[in-house]
């Protein structure tokens, strides 16, 4: 019958263990026998040695063996037998220098030549051998034995019993077994706890299963369009997958490392570290919007996946886009349909020149502020950002005033980032200033060119912003509006983290303001109200497409703009000969709210 090894990972560790601890064990047990049994039988011929040397070393034995003659009740028998009764031994024969028995355990055997060659021993050298004689096989020692005068005058042969040596050595097997079954159950208790621990860590797969899920691992964390990034319990990564790599800005050489040394201090590493807590978190990291999700694991560690949300964000900013402008279109039409039923009345009335007047005021009221706009801001994405945005202020019941110091060239780099900075700031001032309710609400727009610098600013009317508040309403996820609550959620209100679409977009005003080695912030409006200020450095170009003027400090000072550290990518710019491939950023639109 074959047998079949086992399958799964803790029972071929279980059985390798087995079979090793048991061949470990039984080889130490024949590498323990094999030196005892030699050592026993030195033990023996030594003490047979010792026996001789002492029996030969009684000079009446060498005087009496030669003074008497063979004799069973002779002095020399009597001498032998007496030490042979005392020490154990086999025998103790004494014969001559003809190799006659002057002594033997068995009297019949006295006055007979020995059954061995005692020659070796007779011209005067010791042995010890394990041989077999009249009485079986024995460990024998033979000595020389002297007279007074040193002369030999015979020898004595002592043996021990051989048997007696076997017994030792087989005695000690016992013992000898009973230590080697208590380490072989210690170590076999040791392989199945083990087992069972992997058991329990592998939850039973075979090693070919684990070979599959570690290469389906890979190609899953290789070719997912999420990014996932796992950490151990000392909140280093363990892990980066390519598409967290590519979100992140990270690289291999991440791992092993803690996750505050790879990444700046903010939001995201904040999410990332596990120090916000929460589902669905939003993140910013390198100008794209990310959803982060965190799960601990059970050896203390966590893995994070990370959603890219930029292009639903974008989506969203269209719509938001597009909604503001069917706002824009619906108030026009309201405002039109009102029009003209007073068109419609003068005519009936047959008040036909007043009626030509009528129709005359309203078009040129409507083209002097678009001109207006224009004049003052010729790029066309801009006017017609600000043109839009005031069809749905006067929806809303707000007035969009364009500050008269605005002015703006044509020569913004790339009008798309201004479009997301001033889009994100007005939707934010619109709500602020709806909110509260008083005369008049407002909302005032100054677009300056210091040099090659764009100065934004937006005042409103609105509540404003503590000034606990001013550095917090720019992190990702911070918000001064409550969330829209969920069908069964209660109402909230007050400063909120992000939930469902909001406390982006002062985050991304900031991203992209310190994108241009500028600034963003907000101070109080005198009278009430909050005031934005946003500075992007070189993003106005002259005619050649390199930028006018950095602004310096003192012209900073101008705006109540504090001095910016230089940034390496400000730095990297600046180096630049092409300012305009520089800008070339992806839009994220304009349509969130902070």
């Amino acid at each position: 019958m074959r047998i079949r090894w086992p399958r799964r990972v803790f029972a071929q560790v279980l059985t390798a263990q087995v079979v090793l601890t048991t061949g470990v064990m039984v080889l130490a047990t024949s590498l323990f026998l094999a030196p005892l049994s030699a050592e026993l039988d030195d033990q023996a011929m030594r003490r047979a040695l010792s026996i001789a040397q002492t029996t030969a070393a009684d000079p009446d034995l060498a005087r009496e063996l030669v003074a008497t003659a063979p004799d069973a009740h002779g002095p020399v028998q009597a001498a032998a037998e007496r030490i042979r009764t005392a020490t154990g031994a086999l025998y103790v024969v004494v014969m001559d220098t003809h190799g006659v028995r002057w002594s033997h355990t068995h009297p019949a055997e006295i006055g007979r030549h020995v059954s061995t060659d005692p020659s070796r021993t007779l011209a005067g050298r010791q042995v010890r051998q394990i041989d077999t004689g009249t009485l079986g096989r024995s460990a024998r020692a033979k000595v020389p034995l002297r007279d007074s005068r040193g002369r030999i005058v015979g020898a004595v042969s002592v043996g021990i019993a051989y048997d007696s040596v076997q017994g030792r050595l087989l005695g000690t097997i016992p013992d000898l077994l009973r230590y080697a079954g208590a380490a072989l159950a210690v170590g076999v208790l040791a392989a199945v706890v083990l087992a069972r621990r992997l058991r329990r860590r592998t939850h039973g797969v075979a090693f070919a299963d684990i070979s599959a899920l570690l290469d389906e691992r890979e190609a899953m964390l290789h070719g997912i369009r999420e990014g996932v990034v796992a950490f151990d319990r000392r909140g280093r990564i363990r892990l980066v997958n390519d598409e967290a790599g590519r979100l992140l800005g990270l690289d291999a050489r991440a791992a092993g490392r803690p996750l505050d040394e790879v990444l700046p201090p903010g939001r995201t590493t904040d999410v990332l570290a596990g120090r916000v807590e929460g589902a669905d978190l939003l993140a910013v990291s390198g100008g794209r919007v990310l959803v982060a999700n965190r799960m601990p694991t059970q050896d203390g560690g966590a893995v994070v996946t990370l959603r890219d949300r930029t292009e639903l964000e974008l989506l969203g900013r269209e719509l938001d886009s597009t909604q503001g402008l069917l706002d824009a279109l619906r108030a026009q039409d309201h405002e039109h349909a009102n029009q003209l039923h007073t068109l419609r009345g003068l005519l009936e009335l047959g008040r036909y020149g007043k009626a030509v007047e009528f129709v005359t005021e309203v078009a040129s009221a409507q083209r002097a502020s678009a001109e207006q706009i224009a004049e003052r801001v010729p790029d066309p994405l801009l006017s017609a950002l600000l043109v839009g945005k005031a069809a749905i202020a006067a929806e809303r019941g707000v007035s969009l005033r364009v500050s008269p110091s605005t002015l703006l060239p044509d020569a913004v780099v790339d009008p798309r980032d201004l479009v997301t900075v001033l889009g994100n700031l007005l939707d934010n001032a619109l709500d602020a200033a709806a909110e509260r309710r008083r005369a008049e609400p407002f909302v005032e727009v100054e677009l300056r060119a210091e040099g090659g610098t764009a100065v934004l600013r937006v005042s409103d009317t609105g509540p404003g912003v503590p000034p606990e508040l001013r550095e917090r309403i720019f992190a990702e996820g911070w918000s001064t509006k409550a969330a829209r609550p969920l069908p069964g959620e209660g109402p909230s209100a007050g400063p909120v983290a992000f939930h469902r679409g909001r406390g982006i977009g002062l985050a991304l005003v900031r991203r992209l303001a310190e994108r241009y080695g500028g600034m963003a912030r907000v101070t109080a409006r005198a009278g009430g109200g909050a005031v934005f200020t946003v500075v992007l450095p070189e993003a106005l170009a002259t005619e050649d497409g390199a930028p006018v003027h950095r602004l310096t400090a003192a012209e900073g000072a101008t705006h109540g703009v504090p001095r910016q550290p230089e940034c390496p990518e400000q730095r990297d710019r600046t180096e630049r000969t092409d300012r305009t491939d520089s800008r070339k950023r992806r839009p994220l639109g304009s349509g969130a709210s902070q």
